[in-house]
């Protein structure tokens, strides 16, 4: 199942993104840290390739800090481009984003006459509100463990001369890498309605089990060999997660259901540990595939659509 979500309002922010960049000096995107590549914004690419862009890797303290620094490193080597990892460990936010910002547009924000503008966008549950909160030190932005708060503008002075606006959380009219829309699914990022919880779940647990094998056991305690999570298919696995933390139905059956929820939320709230869903090499080969596959629905499109105007082909409204 390809997982898509693409709510109204998100249109009318992509418009206002392409106003509001008339008078930025610098971008910033918030990224989910697990999963940088699928939480970059490809739409934003086109709006913002003009501009500075200083990406900010949040929620690190969830994330592998291995896999973090090779995407800070992918990140920093490209050209107008800068790259920040935030999370609740850091005890100055503003100033980290601040300097970040002055040292990319080091002209503005020297006096009032020249203010410092800068944009912050991002996906949906990235934590974009939260992290204002904590700049301007109040709870001026709405913030929920819920995807698509922010539904308007906002401006906010973090200092003189320095002033930050923010839009809601914006997605892309359809996602071409799948493995991102589960990424993006099992992080909060898409609503509840546009995707299966349990499917969600098997894909999570079979990217899990192929790279965070001890953090499952240390957190499920199956009762299995060592190592032996990674062989069980996925189906099995959830099974058996559901039965271990007493996701049953009557006769013992398992509750598929909230054994999805389980795995899903332990991922979430970082109860499984610091992990990461993608590297940049893996994130590469996914777009790689995606572009690919694309491509040929384009074209399968295109030859759809000329075979019907081709001569002699009855209309669906002919009279027969």
């Amino acid at each position: 199942m390809a997982i898509q979500w693409f709510p109204g309002h998100m249109h009318l922010t992509r418009k206002a993104i392409g106003e509001r960049l008339k008078e930025i000096d610098v971008v910033i995107e918030m990224l989910d840290a697990r999963l940088p590549g699928s939480s970059a914004n490809p739409m934003l690419v086109d709006l913002t390739a003009v501009k500075p862009a200083l990406k900010v890797l949040n929620k690190q303290d969830l994330a592998n800090p291995v896999h973090t620094e090779a995407w800070l490193a992918h990140y920093n080597a490209q050209p107008g481009t800068r790259a920040i990892a935030l999370g609740i460990d850091n005890k100055a936010p503003a100033h980290a984003l601040v300097e970040a910002c002055r040292a990319m547009a080091p002209t503005r924000g020297i006096s009032l006459a020249k203010p410092m503008r800068v944009l912050i966008c991002g996906i949906p549950n990235v934590g974009k509100s939260t992290l204002i909160n904590t700049l301007v030190g109040k709870k001026s932005a709405k913030a929920a463990d819920e995807a698509g708060v922010t539904k308007n503008e906002q401006r906010y002075v973090l200092e003189d001369g320095f002033y930050l606006y923010d839009t809601p959380g914006v997605l892309w009219p359809r996602i071409i890498v799948a493995q991102s829309g589960y990424n993006l699914a099992a992080s909060g990022a898409v609503g509840r309605n546009a995707f299966d919880d349990a499917e969600v779940a098997l894909e999570l647990l079979n990217y899990l089990k192929q790279h965070y094998v001890p953090e499952l056991e240390a957190r499920y305690k199956l009762g299995l060999p060592p190592g032996a999570v990674a062989d069980l298919p996925d189906e099995e696995l959830l099974e058996a997660i559901g039965r271990k933390r007493g996701a049953l139905l009557a006769g013992g059956r398992i509750n598929e259901q909230k054994a999805a929820e389980i795995v899903i939320t332990d991922f979430r709230t970082g109860i499984l540990g610091r992990i990461s869903l993608e590297t940049p090499e893996e994130y590469a080969r996914w777009l790689s595939e995606g572009k690919k596959l694309d491509a040929e629905r384009a074209a399968r499109k295109e030859a759809f659509n000329e075979a019907r105007k081709a001569p002699g082909r009855k209309s669906r409204n002919a009279r027969w």
